[in-house]
């Protein structure tokens, strides 16, 4: 209704805005909720309030909610409904045995996530209940940020926040210009410049901005940071409307800080959870581990043997009660109302039971174990020293705990080049104008510098004109200094700022070069010529995704000039092609050395042109629909006929120890792909210095260069697809040279391939036409790229990148996949890989704040792989193995016991035992382990990349099968063992004869000993705390025996299981009977460790550096088979 109302007073008044056109999608905002006319009624309207909400559960719904999240959990649900089974039907267990468990799980997880969730609610409260201060008929009310609607006038004064998207109307600065960081969005410190419009700047009072009348038309809220389409209108008394349009520029968003700047007046147009903040802070899809899987897949066996055993002995018990006497014996007559009931009733109700009686196979306390240790065990990654940068002042961060374990199983690295591999810290190193190369202020002429043709400008004048476009041509601001009418002065003190470091570095050069860049003054930009003159040249400033423009008037010069800086494959083609290669032979020499290139061209422009591209500019910006699109056109004429002035050369160096990393990764059995927007030459360069390609690596090239006519790419592509294909894969086999055995290893010397390939090539893979005859192109290309040690991908988009990683991540065998990454560019693929990592760079903290973990530098990768993930992935195996072989001890004797009591469901352990077999006597100690084992020390791990474990191997099919038959066999000892020593069941000097609470409690004392001693026998780094947990639990099983056997607490004497341990260990029998069974069911273990103990001094004998790494495989293969 608004927006209808709006276009219809306009209409009246006879006035059309440029641009105007039919709008989908877009809002009408009433700035100071005044109507553009007293005549007309003004309508409330219905936007959201200034509220955040980041908090999942409210009070109400806390309950029920979590209650729900947490029963979709398949575990849970399980141990659910066995306790309503123990509830409902008459089970040999009290339900407390499964229902305790259950609850104590479910009250932790409650507990953890409520307390999460609190500290959400009072974060938001702190925002939504901060102070902000709305003009309101020209006085300044003070309110709650929560309290914010759209169309209300916010001030905001200097190192505030603000408090939702604001439309910037006003500051304290004559010019209309502020400075804002936007750290907590995109995590970039500098100071970014954003401009009023500039029929408002002059309403710096409150009264001067209560009398604004205006509408901004712009579009709904979406969470792109950087774009905003939108335009005001101004409405004034007896005059025209006034249309202007709106960008990025004039939008200050949510969560940034004003700085440099006294105060501003701005517009609220999204507010609360239609900030682009608040539609940026999205959940992020959950990524699952491999070893979750692994435990659903144990889980499923584990289920099937629960399943087995209950119809087991369901079906033997009544083919043993099939006898009327073991049916009714004359001791235990049925009642009448057993007797009626159905036969099949009372067969799946004893089938109920044994699964009731049976469960406690399925370790539903592991669920509970590994979250802990997960969360536990991310501190050590960010309390690592050695992942602690000075410069910066920041160590690791763990974003998500639960893919720690993946980061020993990473079988492919993508990463990103500049600010990953390099510094991201660029220096001017060379310039070329017109062929002649200039290098520390001395112009060279070389072979490479002949010209051919005669050329418009010569000399002084075309070096002039090279450096202008270098100090006029950018985005650069500057920051310090001090300002005498209207001119900085001192510049020691000066900072030159910017989103790209490429623009400061070439700005420096011009300066060194003698033209200095002295900072914006309103619409101009001052430069220091070579004269010390102070030039003022009014510019108008366009940038697209791949060129940097800028429009100005020379006043020197006295013309209109367009200068346009980019990269040459998008400058080559809107130069004059007679003036290409004279510079293109520096730019390929100069990637070839490893350096950024950014080429430099102008073009003359008369009056009537400037005009023209002014107005089109203008119309355009005023569009709400399609401005991109409508604004690319006009770019498109403007970049005709453009003139090629010379290219820039910028060294950005390679990242302390990348190199080594690189190589520890391959040495570690990890291919890595270095994927990058730079050009071939430049990444080629750095691959080679960063030994991804060693100089025996035979490169294929899939390329625009090697494409050749564009009337037959496709052909091409598909004949060079199936050389290398050929090559790689056909004849790799005939490229073998020296294959050898020695002791546990083999090596085979075989050509190695390297791949390179561009983003136009890769859409034609990944999108052929459909006329195309070769539709698997990417089959073939995939297969390429496997058997390729090394593969560089230049010229990609964000998209691009992250097509690659899915392609990879989603072939036979799913590969475990790790993106790294600096800037906003690379979230794509950190998002798609199944690992994410940032680094801390100079690009903002965009892959930071989406990544799984974040290091400072790219040389951390190979500690955090090879030596955090590597122990991380040891120990959470060992913990879900443990877990299942000590749950099968538990219950395998439970099984046994049913052929000896006639199938009637009777416990063998005391219901307590039950219930605290897991919780308490036998959970810290693998807790422990699974957070401080080293079976390996952390330096050896990281000095020999030889000893990843790969494949998921200690959680296959093969170690897990170890596990469950050392399990077997410990259940069968711990139950025929005291099952013989039972055959006289007079254990005592005066007669007195043990009952089948002992025959359990003595069965339950080996297995608590025997599986906390079996995790002592595998700890191999012992730390005071893993004494105490293990000797403590034991201990304490002793203690509560004592105390549940009326010992200790007298009031429970009337429990069954009164002084039953007591008697128990007056036995000399006993004793020697539980020392017997405990060494005999270790005594496999026993000798696996005398072995490779034996092994290990022989090898020591020995000496030599090789036998000790032969000694050190050997144990890591050890563990994968354990």
């Amino acid at each position: 209704i608004i927006t209808s109302l709006t276009l219809s007073l306009i209409h009246i008044l006879g006035f059309r805005c440029a641009g105007e056109e039919k709008r989908v999608g877009t809002r009408t905002v009433f700035v100071g909720h005044r109507p553009v006319s007293e005549t007309d009624a003004y309508v409330e309207q219905k936007f959201c309030d200034n509220r955040i909400v980041s908090s999942k559960y409210t009070v109400w719904n806390f309950l029920p909610k979590n209650l729900f999240e947490q029963f979709r959990r398949i575990a849970n649900f399980y141990f659910l409904i066995i306790f309503l089974v123990q509830v409902i039907v008459d089970t040999p267990t009290s339900p407390v045995t499964s229902g305790l468990p259950l609850f104590f799980v479910i009250i932790v997880t409650a507990i953890k996530q409520g307390y999460e969730d609190w500290l959400r609610h009072r974060a938001d409260k702190e925002v939504n209940k901060s102070s902000v201060f709305i003009v309101e008929n020209a006085k300044q009310v003070k309110k709650h940020s929560e309290k914010i609607k759209v169309g209300d006038i916010v001030e905001v004064k200097a190192d505030e926040t603000f408090p939702c998207d604001l439309i910037f109307l006003a500051s304290s600065n004559d010019d209309g210009i502020c400075y804002v960081t936007t750290a907590s969005l995109d995590g970039e410190s500098n100071f970014k410049t954003h401009y009023a419009v500039r029929d408002t700047t002059g309403l710096q009072t409150d009264d001067d901005i209560d009398s604004l009348t205006a509408t901004i038309e712009c579009e709904q809220p979406q969470p792109d940071l950087y774009k905003f389409v939108g335009r005001i209108n101004i409405y004034r008394s007896n005059q025209e409307p006034v249309a202007r349009s709106l960008g990025p520029e004039n939008l200050l968003l949510k969560g940034s800080t004003l700085k440099n700047t006294k105060k501003i007046y701005g517009v609220a147009v999204y507010t609360g959870m239609e900030t682009k903040m608040a539609l940026n802070y999205q959940g992020k899809s959950q990524k699952r581990s491999a070893v979750e899987k692994s435990i659903n897949a144990f889980l499923v066996v584990y289920l099937c043997i629960l399943v087995s055993k209950a119809t087991v002995c369901t079906t033997l018990k009544y083919i043993w009660q099939s006898n009327p006497f073991n049916d009714e014996p004359w001791y235990n007559q049925k009642t009448i109302k057993e007797r009626d009931t159905f036969k099949i009733l009372r067969m799946f109700t004893d089938f109920l039971s044994f699964m009731v009686l049976f469960n406690f196979i399925i370790p539903v306390s592991m669920y509970v174990t590994v979250e802990m240790q997960k969360f536990l065990g991310s501190f050590f990654i960010a309390w690592d020293k050695e992942m602690y940068d000075e410069e910066i002042k920041e160590g690791a961060l763990v974003n998500t705990s639960d893919l720690n374990e993946e980061l020993g199983q990473v079988e492919y690295v993508f990463t990103d080049k500049t600010g990953t591999l390099t510094e991201n810290s660029m220096k001017f190193i060379e310039c070329c104008i017109d062929g002649h190369k200039y290098k520390d202020g001395i112009s060279e002429v070389d072979g490479f510098s002949h010209t051919d043709g005669p050329l418009r400008y010569y000399g002084k004048c075309r070096e002039e004109l090279f450096l202008r476009a270098l100090c006029l041509c950018h985005t650069v601001q500057i920051k310090g200094g001090d300002n005498v009418d209207g001119l900085r002065v001192n510049q020691e003190c000066w900072t030159y700022i910017s989103s790209s470091p490429d623009e400061i570095a070439l700005v420096k050069g011009a300066k060194k070069y003698g033209f200095t860049f002295l900072g914006h003054e309103a619409d101009y930009m001052k430069v220091q010529n070579q004269k010390n003159e102070i030039e003022k040249q009014r510019s108008l400033n366009l940038t697209t995704h791949f060129e940097c423009f800028n429009l100005l008037f020379n006043s020197v010069l006295g013309k209109f000039l367009l200068f346009c800086k980019g990269a040459d494959s998008s400058i080559f083609p809107r130069v004059q092609q007679d003036e290409i290669q004279q510079t293109k032979v520096h730019v390929e020499r100069n990637a070839m050395d490893g350096y950024r290139t950014l080429c430099v061209a102008f073009k003359e422009l008369t009056q009537e042109d400037y005009k023209k591209i002014n107005d089109q500019l203008s119309e355009a910006k005023m569009a709400l629909q399609d401005r991109e699109e409508k604004m690319a056109r006009i770019f498109d004429d403007i970049e005709a006929d453009m003139h090629l002035i010379g290219a820039t050369a910028v060294e950005d160096r390679l990242q302390e120890h990348a190199a080594e990393t690189i190589e520890a990764l391959q040495t570690a059995g990890m291919k890595v792909w270095v994927l990058t927007g730079d050009k071939m030459e430049t990444a080629k360069s750095t691959c080679y210095a960063s030994r991804l390609f060693q100089t025996n690596t035979e490169l294929l090239e899939l390329t625009t260069k090697t494409m050749g006519d564009s009337d037959r790419k496709e052909e091409r592509l598909h004949e060079l697809l199936l050389e290398y294909h050929k090559n790689t894969c056909t004849l790799r086999h005939a490229h073998s040279l020296i294959f050898f055995c020695l002791s546990y290893r083999s090596w085979t010397v075989s050509q190695e391939y390297g791949l390179i390939i561009d983003g136009s090539t890769l859409s034609l893979i990944l999108n052929p036409s459909q006329d195309s005859s070769s539709s698997n192109y990417k089959s073939i290309f995939l297969q390429i790229c496997l058997k390729c040690t090394s593969v560089l991908c230049c010229r990609m988009a964000p998209l691009q990148k992250a097509q690659i990683v899915r392609m990879v991540k989603n072939t036979k065998g799913n590969p475990i996949t790790l993106s790294i990454g600096d800037g906003a560019n690379d979230v794509s693929m950190i998002l798609e890989a199944h690992v994410g990592i940032g680094i801390k760079g100079k690009e903002g903290r965009q892959a930071a704040r989406n990544s799984d973990y974040a290091v400072p530098k790219f040389k951390h990768l190979r500690k955090l792989l090879l030596a955090h993930g590597h122990l991380y992935y040891v120990r959470i195996a060992h913990l879900v193995q443990y877990f299942f072989y000590k749950n099968l001890c538990f219950i395998l004797p439970q099984f046994l016991y049913q052929f000896f009591c006639g199938f009637s469901q009777q416990p063998l352990y005391d219901a307590a035992y039950l219930t605290m077999y897991n919780i308490c006597f036998t959970s810290l100690p693998i807790l422990a382990y699974s957070l401080l084992e080293q079976h390996i020390n952390i330096e050896t791990l990281t000095s020999d990349p030889r000893l990843k474990i790969s494949d998921n191997a200690m959680l296959q099919w093969k170690p897990f099968l170890y596990w469950t038959f050392l399990g077997s066999f410990e259940g069968l000892v711990f139950f025929f063992g005291v099952y013989f020593l039972f055959q006289n069941s007079s254990l005592e000097h005066n007669g007195k004869v043990f009952g089948n609470w002992t025959f359990g409690t003595i069965v339950f004392t080996v297995l608590v000993f025997t599986v906390t001693l079996k995790l002592a026998l595998d700890t191999r780094f012992w730390t005071w705390m893993n004494h105490f947990v293990i000797w403590g639990s034991l201990a304490f099983y002793v203690f509560f025996s004592f105390f549940w056997g009326g010992i200790i607490w007298p009031f429970l004497k009337q429990q069954r299981m009164y002084f039953v341990f007591a008697h128990m260990v007056t036995s000399v029998s006993t004793w020697l009977a539980i020392v017997l069974l405990i060494f005999i069911s270790l005594s496999p273990e026993i000798l696996l460790v005398v072995f490779k103990n034996a092994k290990r001094k022989n090898h020591q004998c020995s000496g030599g550096e090789e036998a000790g790494l032969r000694m050190l495989m050997d144990q890591s293969k050890f563990n994968k088979t354990r």
